[in-house]
């Protein structure tokens, strides 16, 4: 596929999908008693609030540009833990709501696909790319935020079926460190092209074309 047709398919999917998975993190806290992201004015699939510049429009940009693939982030939603129903799994209900949405995407998008199969060419025409690329990005965001690393939400996962202890130590040691351990391993793995992550998500890419071919 050639880099405009990446750009054109990849840029819309991928703000679809990162939108989407905001919004659901937002919905969820609301509905869980947090008015924290309501307040803020995140609850809302208007793409404008939820953008990071780098990350939801730059770095997925250069992606597509060098290697052929979208992925990016948006701005994360706040939300108070001690507002939510649940304080001690609250935090997972809110964080996994953002995975739940990409998997109901990539879902829809590969229902469509199958449909709309027998009338359109999926190698020409522009719209059935566009839903393997939008079931691919949701997938990797999917598979991608379900990794037990602060700030990703399947950390919010992991503290929620520690014991009492275990879980204020942890999550203590995690918040605090999570994050540059996220950025070192993604340092070390480009620079030392580890792989690390492929591992994870290079499985499940190749499993989605299988079933879209």
């Amino acid at each position: 596929m050639d880099t405009t047709t990446s750009l054109i398919v990849g840029i819309p999917a991928i703000l679809i999908a990162i939108i989407v998975h905001e919004f659901c993190h937002a919905l969820a806290a609301y509905l869980l008693g947090d008015n924290t992201a309501k307040d803020a004015g995140r609850l809302t699939l208007n793409p404008i609030v939820h953008i990071d510049l780098f990350g939801t429009i730059i770095f997925p940009i250069l992606m597509i540009l060098t290697m052929g693939a979208a992925f990016g982030w948006a701005k994360p939603v706040p939300f108070n833990p001690y507002n939510l129903k649940f304080p001690r799994f609250g935090p997972a209900i809110v964080a996994i709501a953002g995975p739940f949405s990409n998997l109901i995407i990539a879902s829809l998008s590969l229902i469509s696909f199958k449909l709309l199969l027998p009338i359109l060419d999926p190698n020409l025409n522009l719209l059935m790319i566009f839903l393997v690329y939008l079931a691919v990005i949701n997938v990797v965001l999917l598979v991608f935020n379900l990794i037990p690393i602060p700030p990703l939400d399947g950390s919010k996962v992991l503290f929620a079926v520690f014991s009492d202890f275990k879980y204020n130590r942890f999550r203590e040691v995690l918040e605090k460190q999570g994050p540059t351990l996220l950025i070192m391993l993604i340092v070390f793995d480009n620079l030392f092209n580890l792989n690390l992550f492929g591992y994870i998500i290079y499985p499940v890419i190749e499993f989605v074309y299988k079933i879209f071919s």
